[in-house]
């Protein structure tokens, strides 16, 4: 079938347009944006472009932010207004309305996460992959808490993704304000010594260092930074300890 996109999100997709996550791209975007571009979208196949682009990341990103906003079988306001504003720091408005109405569609539907979680382990790099997690962890943290459910669900993404639960720690301790949360930050134990800190603090450089996310676009690369802000943070202060 032949489904209508947005001339800037058609341009970026690649591996997106197959697969599960294109079956629910030809629904979610099917005739709605104007001055837009046909796409062929078969989701019964894969598209052999393996690069990962700007597209393909977005698309999964609203894919997986509808199931986890409704990972309390309720949508909160507090989740809605995270996306929408870091859409909007990212995107011009236009584009966070369009984003915004294929979010809106997705909660509608009931995704099933195994084959989407399959098909973003198989074309995204790890990096690409820690960083829908943490996008994720936002909205889960998006009223100030993690529900028990959120979570869960939290567990499963990551682990279907490859994401190991010391990074998922990781990632969610940014949003904690405790004693041990820079610990978490480097995934280190507390008794950890200045040489182990200053192995873990060289190891989370080179693993969350905005670079390593391709071509995915500079809003996410930009987003990124922040995680990386918070392991120089974490390093700086276990050092003044």
């Amino acid at each position: 079938m032949a489904v209508k996109l947005g001339k800037w999100v058609a341009g970026g997709l690649g591996w997106a347009l197959g697969g599960p996550i294109g079956a629910l791209a030809g629904f979610l975007v099917g005739y709605m944006w104007d001055s837009a571009t046909e796409v062929p979208v078969d989701g019964n196949t894969r598209s052999n472009q393996k690069r990962t682009t700007q597209g393909d990341f977005y698309i999964s990103f609203l894919v997986l932010a509808s199931a986890m906003m409704k990972a309390d079988d309720r949508v909160l306001k507090s989740e809605l207004n995270y996306v929408k504003e870091f859409l909007n720091s990212q995107f011009k408005p236009q584009q966070t309305a369009e984003l915004l109405q294929a979010l809106r569609e997705l909660l509608k539907q009931d995704v099933h996460l195994g084959p989407v979680c399959n098909q973003i382990r198989t074309y995204m790099s790890h990096a690409q992959r820690l960083q829908l997690v943490h996008f994720l962890v936002g909205i889960a943290n998006a009223d100030g808490e993690i529900h028990p459910n959120e979570w869960s669900l939290l567990e499963s993404i990551a682990r279907q993704l490859n994401v190991n639960h010391k990074d998922l720690e990781s990632l969610s301790a940014m949003y904690q304000v405790d004693n041990d949360r820079y610990y978490r930050i480097l995934e280190i134990e507390k008794d950890a010594t200045q040489d182990e800190i200053k192995k873990a603090y060289r190891k989370m450089v080179k693993k969350y260092h905005p670079d390593k996310l391709g071509d995915i676009g500079e809003e996410a690369k930009n987003a990124a930074t922040e995680k990386f802000r918070m392991v120089q943070e974490a390093y700086d202060e276990l050092n003044k300890q």
